[in-house]
């Protein structure tokens, strides 16, 4: 169903080359982060109060866009294998079902090449947490994942920011430090992403025609050919546009975590920040005007389609949920949204941090037993 071989080369051959460093340099870029990297766990631990025994089983992978690639590749291998196997069986009983899947599947690795190249040189950090351990992908002995920084895009963003390289290395690193932080501290946050993923592709229609009629109907609202009167689409991205109604469902449980961690990241960041990079409020500052503005119109209408104006939105909103908690009940308090699938934020409280507080610290009334 998706020729990865294809993809992996298809991306590796499109991805565009990283900045022009020295080998000294490039090697001296390596090793600060692994550096930054290793200074941020005591850093984050500290302001969190999260204890991540297992931080240190979780390897530190300094990668190059190729690399970040072929980590994602495998990460998306393992998480869909279960979905393709239903469309792998359902095609195969189709006449002409094995030309077909041959077919599609060198198309549809071509397509996730061309997405992977796109998003190859935007990455600054990642905590990849679903691909098997190999060899050039190694991850903790504890079932761990492993966290990715990849060089070229940090030397590439801090120049174009121009701010102090080795301030933003460290920046980068508290941030990405964090998610590490997340997953090693709370034991159960892998299995329930995996789980509500899982769900998510369990509703997915794999007949064609379904899947094609869906697209039909997003192509026309992202192009304003729905009825007059119909609710708008405007502010959905293709890849909601395609969903079924259980399927919204689930992506606003998964948004919510998604806006929790990625918020608590930026907090954190933020929050050590002033401590240890004396920069940090220029580099926040510019950061941020380069998230919002984005690179060029392409880039806009990239970001539009594939939804990743969302992922802008989780940061901000994120991030003023975490605040809003942290100042209402400290960060112990803030601490108990860690304490199992319950305790986490809905979308809804997201944007009401109040409601969040309400539900997790009630206390009974004056005289209740």
């Amino acid at each position: 169903m998706v020729d990865w071989n294809l993809a992996v080369a298809t991306a590796t051959r499109l991805v565009r080359p990283g900045p022009e460093v020295s080998r000294d340099e490039a090697r001296a870029v390596v090793a600060e982060l692994r550096r930054h990297a290793k200074a941020s766990e005591e850093h984050v631990r500290g302001f969190t109060r999260l204890g991540a025994d297992e931080a240190d089983d979780t390897p530190v992978l300094v990668v190059d866009r190729p690399g970040w690639v072929r980590a994602n590749v495998a990460g998306f291998r393992e998480i869909l294998k279960p979905l393709l196997d239903k469309m792998q069986q359902r095609r195969g009983s189709t006449p002409g079902g094995a030309v077909l899947g041959a077919v599609g599947g060198k198309v549809t690795g071509v397509e996730l090449g061309v997405l992977l190249s796109f998003l190859s040189s935007r990455v600054l950090g990642q905590y990849e947490t679903f691909a098997p351990a190999t060899r050039e992908l190694p991850a903790g002995e504890n079932g761990g994942g492993r966290l990715l920084l990849v060089a070229p895009n940090v030397v590439h963003v801090e120049r174009e920011l121009d701010v102090e390289p080795h301030d933003f290395r460290l920046w980068v690193c508290l941030h990405e430090e964090t998610h590490r932080t997340q997953f090693t501290a709370v034991p159960w946050l892998r299995d329930h992403l995996q789980s509500e993923i899982q769900s998510f592709l369990a509703e997915t229609d794999v007949d064609p025609m379904t899947v094609l009629e869906r697209l039909r109907d997003a192509a026309q609202a992202l192009v304003g050919g729905r009825p007059e009167g119909e609710e708008g689409d405007s502010g959905r991205s293709l890849v909601e546009l395609v969903q079924t109604p259980a399927q919204r469902e689930i992506l606003g449980r998964l948004t919510a975590v998604m806006s929790l961690l990625e918020g608590h990241a930026d907090y954190v960041m933020d929050g050590v920040g002033p401590d240890v990079v004396p920069s940090v409020a220029e580099i926040r500052e510019k950061f941020q005007q380069r998230r919002a503005k984005g690179a060029s119109r392409l880039d806009l209408a990239l970001r539009k389609l594939l939804g990743l104006d969302a992922k802008l939105r989780q940061y901000r909103d994120g991030e003023r949920f975490v605040r809003a908690v942290v100042d209402e009940v400290g960060m112990d308090g803030f601490n108990r949204v860690w304490t199992s699938p319950n305790t986490l934020p809905t979308k809804a409280e997201i944007a009401k941090p109040a409601d969040w507080v309400t539900r997790v610290h009630r206390r009974p009334e004056p005289g209740t037993p």
